[in-house]
């Protein structure tokens, strides 16, 4: 089945859904999701979208915040870019209907602090800012009559000219996509197709984020042709529930933010002795203190207390945070949290420039899946949805200028399944994804030395073979998919912290502890083989 588009989106957060929504009104929208359509990260966050909002706040501050995060390493360009065009994506939140928490006057919004930042400017809603955005711009999509969701589709890699040997500027025509209710592949022909795919967390054994994270539209791009940047900066949030029946459930920066102090199990605190900034330090400084601290004791988790504040107070700021916890028998307002650090973000992506265009024609990136500079070696918080939104809008505008494409009237393959069969070995799949997930935790987790990374690489380079003639031989599912995807995004990951020898925001080797202040830092670019520049 082959269908006709105007806008392909692949990914349903909340890059891909503000997207959809400013272009519906003019163009054609065709938007996959892998599973339901919230279903991701985005529905996840607690804490909220930093803006400049607070009169003594200001832009400047904000994007001195972000670069210190950053470690030397963000395009200070993109930064200001990003801060600036805040304020402006709030409203336009605000006129979708999302309902912000105020202040107890009700007059202001309530703007919370998380690590990293100087001033508060985190509006939120309560402790669950992502779901309301979500499902507010979720209810705005089903409803759009220019938009078309097609749920439970996997995205299995994009057609692009070069892969049909056509001799022109690599440009992207649309994709390949798996409809897991009738198990077949359907062909999308699109003028524009945009990766909003979000991270790749799920390659490591604990993580914040849900099941959907295989950093498929990384792998896509990468396959595609595009450039991929700073793979090495993978943000381990520092405090993630630690209860055998809380599956990924994290404690939001807030709490600290509002006073949560990091304990050991004697109830000692630490975090004074590892930065003066103490619980409101950067994630990766606040994540290696625990992780250093878990492996001294070696103890299994460490312990976040807000109850020192009064109930009435941590009750209104956190209720999700407070309902789970005491679900599973953990008082947040008499007792501390047990907490554990989890993958939690993918800072590096696919390379874009401000308007989100990747390096093959038609092609764009938005939100977790794209390099677009902005974090540099580590992730400040609330800066994420911000750059969905900021980046979605910039896509948004470029997109609306282009006129005809050139290769819209390209007639495109149908998917070949002539020379495969049905899999009677989907152990291999399992057993695959468990050692792929175990081996990066252990080797490429917060802590790596080159000796890691080798046994790592080594064991990367035998999967990938493996997977590959599996690939070949069997008809295509979505855990063979996603496994592709992740084992590459892995390498991808792997190779990049061997070729960074230095220690820098969220790259940590024991075996290169410091900086390298000889040279201006410089991005880790990977490029694929055969790497054409567009011109």
């Amino acid at each position: 089945m082959q269908h006709n588009t105007d806008i392909l989106i692949i990914g349903g957060g909340a890059a891909g859904l503000s997207l959809a929504l400013r272009l519906a009104d003019t163009l054609h929208i065709s938007l996959i999701s892998k599973g339901i359509l919230r279903e991701g990260s985005t529905l996840y966050a607690q804490g909220g979208v930093a803006a400049v909002l607070d009169p003594k706040d200001s832009i400047e501050s904000h994007v001195q915040d972000t670069l210190t995060a950053g470690a030397n390493l963000c395009n200070e360009d993109i930064v200001r870019f990003t801060v600036e065009h805040g304020a402006e994506n709030i409203e336009w939140l605000i006129q979708q209907g999302i309902e912000f928490t105020r202040t107890t006057n009700n007059k202001d919004y309530h703007l919370t602090r998380e690590g990293g930042h100087s001033q508060r400017r985190i509006i939120h809603a309560q402790d669950a800012s992502g779901r309301a955005i979500e499902t507010t711009l979720e209810h705005k999509v089903r409803t759009h009559p220019n938009i078309e969701i097609y749920e439970h589709h996997n995205a299995i890699d994009l057609i692009t000219t070069a892969k049909m040997g056509k001799h022109c500027n690599n440009s992207c025509l649309g994709a390949y996509i798996l409809d897991r209710k009738f198990n077949r592949v359907e062909v999308f022909h699109a003028k524009h197709t945009i990766v909003a795919t979000g991270g790749a967390s799920k390659v490591y054994l604990y993580t914040s984020n849900p099941d959907t994270s295989t950093g498929d539209g990384i792998a896509m791009a990468w396959r595609a042709g595009c450039r991929v940047a700073n793979m090495e900066f993978n943000q381990f949030h520092p405090t993630c529930l630690y209860h055998s029946d809380a599956k990924s459930f994290l404690i939001t920066e807030a709490v600290r933010g509002e006073g949560g102090i990091l304990r050991l199990p004697d109830g000692t605190p630490f975090m004074k002795k590892f930065d003066k900034r103490a619980e409101l330090a950067p994630r990766d400084i606040v994540a290696r203190a625990i992780d250093h601290e878990m492996k001294r004791l070696g103890t299994e988790c460490v312990y976040l207390d807000i109850s020192h504040k009064p109930a009435k107070f941590i009750i209104r700021m956190f209720p999700t945070i407070y309902k789970r916890c005491l679900e599973l028998g953990i008082d947040i307002t008499k007792e501390p949290i047990p907490v554990v650090p989890a993958a939690h973000y993918t800072c590096g992506g696919v390379v874009t420039d401000i308007n989100g265009q990747t390096d093959v024609n038609q092609l764009y990136a938005i939100g977790e899946a794209a390099f677009t500079g902005l974090h540099g070696a580590n992730r400040m918080a609330s800066n994420s949805i911000l750059e969905c939104l900021v980046f979605a809008q910039s896509a948004s505008k470029h997109i609306l200028k282009q006129g005809k494409n050139k290769t819209d009237n390209i007639e495109l393959p149908s998917w070949d399944e002539s020379r495969v069969t049905d899999s009677d070995e989907e152990v291999v799949v399992t057993h695959n994804w468990d050692e792929l997930r175990r081996f990066m935790w252990d080797y490429v987790g917060i802590v790596r030395t080159n000796k890691r990374l080798k046994r790592a690489k080594s064991r990367v380079n035998l999967l990938l073979k493996e997977i590959d003639e599996y690939y070949g031989n069997f008809r295509v599912t979505s855990d063979l998919l996603e496994l592709r995807n992740l084992a590459m995004v892995a390498d991808l990951i792997i190779q990049s912290a061997i070729d960074r020898r230095e220690s820098r925001g969220l790259h940590y080797t024991l075996d290169h502890p410091n900086l390298n202040e000889e040279d201006k830092p410089e991005n880790t670019i990977l490029r694929p083989m055969g790497f054409v520049p567009k011109t």
